[in-house]
């Protein structure tokens, strides 16, 4: 590799500026100077810059715990980003796999590894996505069936993907757990607003294999493990 591509890789700096830090004598390799930014780096070099060590930046694999006020984006907006929670290196290079809208909580993967998150997020690949919902009130007997065979939602030429619908054990009989296989925009609004009901929180617990860690509080994240990789 390149030592000035290896620089605006391992630091945040941009190729240009990485030609200047070597044009300024800040960069060493194996305890030498080099200026020069087509430097080809081996296994045995050890860089550094400014005396300070470098190791090139992996592609990562995170998963963040959402909450409400942010947005799924890495492009500004009226909202926040939830890359803004992230306290790494090189956060423009990182893209969120499976977004969720600005006031649903929980689980979001972020990488730079495009071809996981296709696999994650294709609509071929009917990935189940869990979430906790909480109603307005109680759901009408048959919308177990009805989530089952489909949904014709306003404004979509085809139904939804059949949808397993859990209601849960609760007094007020508002909390239901829902696994789909799409990410349609708004679509679980959608599906209870043509079931006469209005979903009042979301919260997403799981993509495919991947379990929000329950040692997460809303804002924080970590790196996925190899296992949890391997799933997808």
């Amino acid at each position: 590799m390149r030592l000035d591509r290896f620089l605006s890789e391992s630091t945040e700096l941009t190729r240009s500026l990485a030609k200047k830090a070597l044009h300024r004598g800040e960069v060493e390799v194996n305890g030498d100077v080099v200026k020069n930014a087509a430097f080809k780096l081996g296994d045995e070099h050890v860089v550094r810059w400014l005396g300070e060590p470098l190791a090139r930046i992996g592609v990562r694999y995170l998963m963040l715990n959402k909450p409400a006020g942010y947005e799924c984006t890495t492009r500004p907006g009226r909202y926040p980003s939830v890359i803004e929670l992230l306290d790494v290196a090189k956060r423009g290079r990182l893209h969120i796999a499976g977004r969720l809208d600005v006031d649903t909580t929980g689980l979001v993967l972020i990488t730079e590894d495009g071809q996981w998150s296709h696999r994650l997020t294709s609509p071929r690949r009917r990935c189940d996505k869990h979430y906790l919902v909480t109603l307005a009130r109680p759901l009408a007997e048959g919308a177990e069936t009805a989530l089952a065979e489909g949904l014709m939602l306003e404004g979509e030429d085809k139904p939804t993907l059949p949808a397993r619908l859990e209601r849960l054990d609760d007094a007020d009989g508002v909390r239901v757990r829902l696994v789909i296989q799409e990410g349609r925009f708004h679509q679980i609004k959608r599906m209870f607003a043509s079931l006469d009901n209005e979903v009042v929180a979301l919260h997403r617990e799981r993509i495919g294999e991947i379990a929000l860690d329950p040692a997460l509080a809303a804002g924080e994240w970590r790196e996925l493990t190899q296992a949890e990789i391997d799933t997808v």
